[in-house]
């Protein structure tokens, strides 16, 4: 196998990587082996299909060796989703009772206005109404406007902020 990576790499180092892969994906796959037939064909042919594939993925990736490339990315601060949900939270705990609880249920646990409304007891136009007013006066306490960018990097908080801060 060591050879035929060889032929196909044309580096040392390549090549016993290759044959290294090639055992792992073979041994982790082993119960897809079928019995009687030529084991060192199957071990090849994972082999030449491991080759090619990281050939495939080298060829789309950049060479990059002064970091130019990489240093033109970008990424947001972790910090960001979490500054944000803790607004979220002072500004949840300032809401009623009633505004926190159909936030709960209609928007974080996803129950339409019928089951809340049956839930609370109540009309399910006084849902509606309630949940309206909440998201509102949410939105009004974190500061945020119909056109401000939600822009977080943590994916909960952005769907936690979007969910309650919708009009």
């Amino acid at each position: 196998m060591r050879a035929f990576a060889m032929s196909l790499a044309r580096n040392t180092a390549a090549a016993d990587d290759l044959v290294q892969d090639t055992v792992v994906k073979a041994w982790g796959n082993i119960e897809k082996f079928e019995a009687g037939t030529n084991m060192r064909a199957w071990l090849f042919t994972i082999l030449r299909n491991t080759y090619y594939s990281q050939y495939r993925k080298r060829r789309r990736e950049v060479e990059d060796p002064d970091g130019v490339m990489a240093g033109a990315l970008s990424e947001k601060p972790a910090h960001d989703g979490r500054l944000a949900m803790s607004e979220f939270r002072r500004a949840f705990v300032e809401l009623t009772d009633e505004q926190r609880e159909v936030l709960i249920l209609v928007g974080a646990e996803g129950f339409s206005y019928e089951d809340a409304a049956e839930m609370c007891g109540c009309a399910v136009g006084t849902i509606k109404s309630r949940t309206n007013r909440a998201r509102k006066r949410l939105a009004e306490l974190m500061q945020l406007d119909d056109d401000d960018e939600l822009e977080m990097t943590d994916p909960a908080t952005l769907a936690v902020i979007s969910q309650f801060s919708a009009a």
